[in-house]
């Protein structure tokens, strides 16, 4: 059996290759070269990439059997996420691998641009003695304006805090409450421009924020402000900036990041106040082992079919603890549910109750869905395809939520109209300590059964002597019955009998077994990898 490929197409620690092991065929490549890059994808599986290798269309092209690209960092400038989706490629990054790099980062240009270290560390180099040139501020009882309070703007204010400062933030994600947890009184972007005697940028790159401190705003800024960039170039307008430093509006700046990159010249590098590295907030050695090691472990999961947490490209985002475990529940489903439909339906929904519904349980209808086309097709099922699977047979998808469950802490249904307007429908829930998966529901009939690898559903007329008579057919065959479960609708009604069993049943021993007691139908269910 040949093992899947994984591309690393730039450098990758050592910690992140033996992450990978011995389960995977790794190649190398450089990224860069797009005469060498393109003909490497052919056969690959899963690519891991940095920032120079751009992974477009063109690239996505000539790579069928992609299924996962990880990029070994937090930016996907890249990365054409939306032609990957179309595609079908999951797309994952490292979110958290350069966090405290890029927080203790910014505290560096915070404190080298107040203290003037790099200036004073020049001219002594060049045999200048100069203390009272490069005489700096204090941050004791500044005002440190942070702009977006995610991860890293939560890092960059519980570093600042011990040096006495008063924490403001612009953050319209942010509720008030959960800033002020932090020690952090979250105010407008103009009332940070206003105030602020450091600014610091820890937003995205979007549409919204390009620009976002330009010339309007560097017109509202008190003159000793000093302006800190370790997130993306282009934020701060560096022509706007260049213009308020040498007018005196602006005191003097940090910058780590450039609109274009590598940046080798640039009108600030003139400027003696300015203090600039060439985007080294995530240059150590730990964010960079960090990042190896965290996309490995998404690619491991992604290659084997699993719900990767930091997949950019699959709704849902961050799985909560609670949810976690309902993820192979919800997929058993889906598989259940094909089986006994089996059809594609026309319409699905997904349905969650009980204290789970609290959370952001979107990630459970991936499952779902995953499950429902796992046996339907032929290609590799995933978080990132199952929806477009969806989409490209016509399957209209709904999610349902409540936070009310009768009958158990928590149930998911998977319930679908077929093509001929009939309903089918499987629930499941998660039982006692151990949490042990069951069936509770099929079709409306009430049980409770442990999805093993084989099942088997028959549904008929409720009548004395069929649990015999499939006892004694399966038996002649060999079948191992391991539980039986009957109910019904009402005495004298239809019934469902449910089997588990050790091994598969021959179809023509289903259909011996629906004749001789006259069933609806019955339905097996392999639920074997």
């Amino acid at each position: 059996m040949n093992k899947p490929v994984v591309l690393v197409a730039e450098e990758l620690s050592e910690a992140g290759l033996a992450v990978l092991g011995a389960d995977f065929e790794v190649r190398h490549t450089d990224g860069a070269d797009r005469s060498q890059f393109l003909p490497a994808l052919a056969e690959v599986d899963a690519l891991i990439v940095r920032s120079a290798t751009q992974v477009d269309a063109e690239a996505l092209s000539h790579a069928p059997r992609l299924r996962v690209v990880a990029r070994a960092g937090v930016g996907l400038d890249n990365v054409d996420v939306e032609a990957a989706t179309k595609a079908g490629v999951m797309v994952v990054n490292a979110p958290t691998s350069n966090i405290t790099s890029a927080a203790e980062h910014t505290v560096a240009l915070i404190l080298a641009s107040a203290r003037n270290v790099a200036q004073g560390h020049g001219a002594l180099k060049n045999g200048e003695w100069k203390r009272s040139k490069y005489t700096g501020v204090e941050l004791d009882e500044k005002v440190v304006g942070i702009l977006g309070l995610g991860r890293i703007g939560q890092l960059v204010a519980q570093r600042l805090a011990p040096f006495g400062v008063e924490l403001i933030a612009y953050d319209p994600y942010l509720q008030p409450a959960r800033a002020a947890q932090m020690g952090v009184r979250l105010v407008s972007l103009e009332e940070v421009l206003k105030q602020a005697d450091f600014i610091t940028v820890h937003l995205p790159k979007s549409k919204e924020t390009i620009g976002l401190i330009g010339d309007r705003e560097l017109h509202t800024v008190k003159p000793s402000v000093r302006i800190v960039n370790v997130a993306r170039g282009g934020i701060v307008d560096e022509a706007a900036l260049y213009a308020a430093i040498k007018e005196g509006r602006v005191a003097g700046a940090g910058i780590d990041v450039f609109a274009k990159e590598p940046c080798t010249d640039s009108p600030l590098f003139e400027l003696d106040s300015v203090v600039v590295t060439p985007h080294l907030g995530a240059s150590t050695h730990e964010a960079q082992e960090k990042a190896g090691t965290q996309v490995a472990r998404s690619v491991k999961l992604a290659l084997a079919g699993e719900f990767v947490p930091d997949a950019v490209n699959v709704q849902g985002g961050a799985v909560a603890e609670d949810v976690k475990p309902g993820l192979p529940l919800a997929e058993k489903l889906g598989r259940v549910f094909t089986a006994l439909a089996g059809e594609v339906a026309t319409r699905l929904d997904v349905e969650i109750r009980g204290e789970i519904a609290a959370h952001d349980v979107r990630v459970l209808e991936l499952a779902a869905l995953k499950g429902v086309f796992t046996d339907v097709v032929e290609d590799s099922v995933t978080y990132v395809n199952a929806p477009l699977l969806a989409k490209d047979r016509g399957v209209t998808v709904e999610l349902v939520t409540s936070d009310e469950s009768p009958d158990w802490r928590n149930v998911v249904t998977v319930r679908g109209v077929l093509a001929d307007g009939r309903t089918v429908s499987v629930s499941g829930t998660l039982s006692g300590p151990r949490q042990i998966t069951k069936i509770v529901e099929v079709n409306g009939f009430q049980m409770e059964i442990e999805p093993t690898e084989h099942l088997a559903f028959f549904t008929y007329a409720d009548r004395p002597g069929i649990v015999g008579i499939v006892g004694k057919i399966l038996g002649e065959r060999e079948v191992n019955i391991a539980s039986m479960q009957v109910s019904r609708d009402a005495k004298g009604g239809r019934a469902l009998i449910a089997l588990t069993v050790d091994s598969s049943i021959p179809a023509e021993v289903v259909d011996q077994i629906a004749q001789e007691i006259g069933a609806e139908g019955g339905r097996t269910v392999d639920l074997a990898d």
